[in-house]
């Protein structure tokens, strides 16, 4: 790989320390730091569980409003690596879909119908997913009255999946009969349950995100930045740790819990979720104006 020492590579969930958890929206504010970071030369990548579309729709579109220059490339590594797709200041490259990690058709329409009959009160099936299957909490419902909800979404969901014969397991549960032939996981959220094939996870999104670098001649530097709000998105930082690169990871929501890791995990104390990203995203900005020497001030 080719290497940079002069900037950070940037590999960032969007629910949580982008996009608002509670708008489902980015601010501008955010969206002005992304193209000025862009446009000064770091790469940067989204590594989400979102659709290709949310993408487009939240985060690509305000950021060529705000002047995305036509020659500067954004990657956008959706679905936890099952989707994924590049984008500049003129627009987006075509969808790129991994088929082998999609789910059956049938499932998602069981679940569709199941959502629609049992829970539309509390959260909508995602259609604009192309490989995984998701259900999410409506707006306008309280989060604790949906995540009471969806314990009961989960255990329907693990259910139907027998009658596809399709091996299953919950991201944090262990079947004690299980011979862990899955697979595919449930993996819920604090506002979604994300229903995806044992392939894919942020550590995909991470190969993906150096691959898609590669393929574009961009170079690729040698310190990274990662950022998520919840356990799973450390493993975008376990990953290019374990491949050789300095990273960082940035927890947004570490009231969760901080794991043990072997490098630095950076947080801003007194704010969470898009309020920390943002506070991390205008200390880099600043660094490429020469308005700061690092991010340790911010942690």
């Amino acid at each position: 790989m080719n290497a940079s020492a002069s900037r950070f590579g940037l590999l960032l969930d969007v629910d949580g320390p982008i996009a608002s958890p509670v708008t489902r929206t980015v601010s501008p504010t955010i969206v002005g730091h992304l193209v000025a970071l862009a446009a000064a030369g770091w790469p940067v990548v989204f590594n989400t569980g979102r659709s290709d579309e949310f993408i487009r729709r939240q985060v690509m579109e305000p950021m060529i409003a705000a002047g995305l220059p036509d020659d500067v490339q954004v990657h956008a590594v959706c679905e936890k690596g099952a989707v994924w797709f590049s984008f500049d200041g003129s627009g987006p490259d075509a969808v790129q879909v991994d088929q082998a990690l999609a789910l059956p058709a049938s499932y998602a329409d069981a679940v569709r119908e199941l959502v629609t009959h049992k829970y539309a009160g509390h959260m909508f099936f995602d259609e604009t997913k192309l490989a995984m299957v998701s259900v999410e909490q409506k707006i306008d419902v309280a989060n604790a009255d949906y995540l009471a909800e969806q314990e009961t979404f989960d255990a329907d969901a693990l259910a139907l999946m027998s009658s596809f014969d399709m091996g299953v397991c919950r991201l944090d549960h262990h079947a004690p009969d299980s011979d862990d032939s899955v697979d595919y996981r449930i993996d819920p959220t604090i506002i979604s349950t994300d229903i995806e094939a044992l392939g894919v996870g942020k550590d995909l999104g991470a190969r993906r995100a150096l691959s898609l670098l590669e393929a574009a001649g961009t170079p690729v530097p040698r310190t990274w930045r990662t950022v998520g709000d919840s356990r799973t998105d450390y493993a975008m930082a376990d990953e290019l740790h374990a491949l050789g690169f300095d990273v960082a990871h940035v927890d947004v929501r570490p009231a969760d819990g901080v794991p043990a890791t072997p490098y630095p995990v950076l947080t801003v104390p007194g704010l969470i979720h898009d309020d920390a990203g943002e506070a991390f995203l205008a200390r880099w900005a600043a660094m490429t104006a020469g308005l700061a020497k690092d991010d340790a001030g911010v942690a």
